[in-house]
């Protein structure tokens, strides 16, 4: 995809020591469309990249109106190997600094292990550990040579248990998780930050995705994906290593640290049902 023509105004040196850019993926709908809107509000330049193009086109003149200088759409499929790579050298020949990093694309699969589809959630695990983690590694060392720079790795409650019948989604949030704070720790000091977003049950399209929306989970009530967009924008910018969305989701996640790991597999069980 050849960069548009106004990227040429990028070569100015002010201009690139004063532009700040947030590059989003996961951001045609649900949780990274929202945190698109916050950064655009904030004057940011915005490279999205999601599947979805016709939507991330018709989103673009919105984000424009909110006050992104210019936004750049992306279409790519994360699940792909070569994907982070194709989206670190396209930022590279657009002669982009990648001042923030939001790796929101994910999805979930459901159903009892021994039984779901082995293709299903071999993408599934591409696409939420290790696309996260290789767009991770290709910005993180450019933002550590500057000393400035924020990540957002948008996890899940369900990070914090086990999942009967969304196994392999339960332990891919754990690996964001873990990994999230791991890295921040790593760079206290360095004036780079990540953070890890948990939110519980959102409406998007993800509970569509992973026919979820007939579960005891998503009937127990969802937040909507703007509150949760801007709770997780207010703790990155705030360079916290962790936030949890939800007066709700914060209280039952506290709680599992009490309760037996039997209780806590069975009652996520239920939920599942």
């Amino acid at each position: 995809m050849v960069a548009p023509a106004y990227f040429a105004a990028m070569s100015n040196t002010t201009e690139k020591k004063t532009q700040k850019t947030a590059l989003i993926t996961g951001a045609s709908g649900g949780i990274g469309y929202e945190l698109a809107k916050l950064f655009a509000g904030d004057g940011y330049s915005l490279v999205l990249v999601a599947r979805n193009k016709k939507l991330m086109d018709e989103n673009a003149p919105e984000l424009r109106k909110l006050g992104a200088p210019w936004v750049m759409n992306y279409p790519k499929d994360l699940v792909d190997l070569e994907a982070p790579e194709d989206v670190f050298a396209y930022t590279e020949r657009a002669n982009l600094q990648i001042d923030i990093l939001v790796n929101n694309a994910g999805y979930g699969v459901r159903g009892a292990f021994a039984k779901t589809n082995l293709d299903d959630e071999l993408e599934m695990m591409q696409l939420n550990m290790v696309a996260l983690t290789h767009l991770t590694k290709l910005y993180l060392p450019q933002m550590v040579a500057r000393g400035n720079g924020k990540i957002l790795q948008v996890a899940s409650t369900a990070a914090f248990q086990p999942g009967p019948f969304m196994a392999v989604y339960f332990a891919s949030k754990a690996y964001v998780l873990s990994f999230s704070e791991a890295l921040y720790e790593e760079l206290r000091g360095t004036g780079v930050t990540v953070t890890a977003l948990c939110p519980g049950p959102t409406a998007t399209g993800f509970f569509e995705r992973a026919d979820m929306t007939s579960t005891k989970l998503f009937k127990s009530g969802a937040m909507d994906s703007k509150t949760v967009a801007e709770q997780g924008y207010r703790a990155m910018m705030d360079g916290k290593p962790l936030v949890i969305t939800g007066l709700r989701n914060k209280l039952l996640t506290f709680s599992e640290r009490f309760a037996p790991r039997s209780w806590v597999r069975k009652i996520v069980r239920g939920m599942q049902e």
